[in-house]
Parts: structure tokens; sequence; C-alpha cells
């Protein structure tokens, strides 16, 4: 299919893409990786007046370390990040989730800004982007703002950005040294969107958790932070039984619907196995280099 007749534009920078998109008064899309956007088009799902192409923009794609987080470029490639030794070493979280991203020619083309504005809560970047507290930052007619991740997803593809802004950059803190982590997730096929998928961190000693950190994608309209699975590990340790109790609270918390691809009783299974997989590969990985 083709999609509907719309005006496109190519901004060489974020002013001017500003501009452009207050301009429609709500009726453009912003164009980035366009891995999520043009299948819409192409199906007429979605039919905008414009389209504002952000790929023109070279400001727009960098890795930056700073006052302990990484800065991401709202136009960086996921492939980049995948290869990048600077995310293996600050963020290995990242590093092995965006590996899951779909196939190599979805993560060439691909952002993170991209995966994050889309809002799709089975997709792996919001998920780490929610399990490291990150932030973002859109910029608008009305100037920039900071927008932490858990004030940033409304609903099923929906953020709390206005129709006139653009994300513009993406903060994640570094991780600290001697954190184990692990990304898991269940899909039909390789490269298929993520049925569920869990992202963990641990911060412990031994048996001793000091912080955990987990996150739950797939199993709810939004990627769903485990706080009250978190606090378990917090209060009693690393343990089996912790372990297993986190697990079936992660499972507990979830809120999925069931859909053409699962019932919401297999995702909440999901939940639950995967929670339990994900910590024990986390804590396995602790006081690793």
């Amino acid at each position: 299919m083709k999609p509907p007749k719309f005006d496109y534009h190519a901004p060489t920078s974020v002013e001017e893409a500003v501009t452009l998109l207050a301009g429609y008064g709500g009726d453009a899309k912003i164009l980035a990786g366009g891995q999520s956007l043009v299948p819409l088009l192409n199906f007429r799902l979605s039919r905008p007046a414009a389209l504002i192409d952000l790929n023109r923009i070279d400001s727009l794609a960098y890795i930056k370390e700073r006052d302990g987080a990484v800065h991401f470029g709202s136009m960086t490639r996921q492939r980049t990040i995948e290869i990048s030794p600077v995310i293996r070493q600050r963020l290995p979280l990242l590093a092995e989730a965006t590996r899951l991203v779909g196939h190599l020619p979805i993560r060439s083309r691909g952002t993170i800004g991209g995966s994050i504005a889309h809002a799709d809560p089975s997709a792996e970047d919001p998920t780490v982007l929610c399990a490291l507290d990150g932030e973002v930052v859109v910029r608008g007619p009305r100037g920039e703002r900071v927008v932490a991740a858990s004030d940033l997803f409304r609903t099923y593809l929906t953020t709390s950005l206005a129709a006139d802004e653009i994300l513009v950059e993406v903060r994640l803190p570094v991780m600290p040294a001697g954190a184990g982590c692990a990304f898991e997730e269940f899909s039909r096929r390789h490269g298929d969107f993520a049925i569920v998928g869990v992202a963990a961190l641990i911060i412990g000693e031994g048996k001793r958790c000091t912080t955990s950190r987990l996150a739950l994608a797939g199993a709810g309209p939004v990627p769903l932070r485990l706080r009250a699975a978190e606090e378990i590990l917090e209060a009693e340790g690393l343990g089996e039984r912790a372990i297993e109790a986190a697990a079936v609270r992660a499972a507990e918390l979830a809120e999925p619907d069931s859909d053409i691809h699962a019932s919401a009783d297999f995702r909440r299974h999901l939940a639950r196995v995967l929670t339990g997989r994900a910590l024990r590969r986390a804590i396995g990985r602790m006081g690793g280099p």
C-alpha cells in the first residue's frame, strides 16, 4: 500500500524543525528512523498533513558522558549504541537490550529517541529508560524542558509530549561499577517485538541487595516499573526465596491485555518466569568488569 499525500520537510536545525512543527498545529509527524511510522503511513493508520524529517540534523546524533550520565542525541542510531565501547562499559543493560531490537537493518535505521517517543510498551528502549530512572529533554516553541521517565509515558503509543514538542535528548545515569544487570524477553521469532520483557539491575554484595531496579515490557499500556518487587529484594536479600517472591510479585503487578499474540494470563506467566530469569543472571554478573 501507499501512504496518503503529505507535505515533506527536511530541516537542518532543531530550531527550524520546531518552527515547522508548530506551523501545522498538531497535524504533522516527526520522522526519525521511520521503522514504526512508515508502516503506519503505508497502512493509512496515520494520516498527517506533513512529515518533519530529522535525519539532516547532525547535531541530534551523539553519545556523551557528562555529570554521571550518558547523554544521547535523539537521532543516535541503535546500531551505534550497540557497538559503542562507552555503552558497553557504562550502560551494559542498554547494550544488552539494544541487541534484542529487531534485526540489523532495523537497528541501523532506528533511533533511541524515535523508539522512546513512539512509546510502544513492548519496546526495549522505553523499558530501559524506566528501569534506570532516565529522563528526556524536549524542545518546543515555549523552550526546553526535562521530563522524567516516570512522567513520560501515558498509555499505548502516547507520551506527555505536546504536539508541538520534539524529543531532542535522552539521559541515562551511568550504572555503578560492579552492578549486575540482565534483559530477558520472549518473542515468537527472533527479531519480533517482545511479548513480555524484563530489565533488571542489581547492586549489592553477596546475598545483600542495596539497590534493585526492575521494569516490565509488554504487560500493560506503558513500561511498568516494578517497585514492590524491588522492595522485596532490598528487604530480604538475593537468596532464591526472595528472587521467587519478587518474580511472583512482578506477575501480580502486571496489567496486561489479551490480544492476537498472547492472553493476559500467559503474559503474567511470562512476567514471573522472565523476572526470575533476569534476576538470576543479573545477580550472577555482580562484581564483574
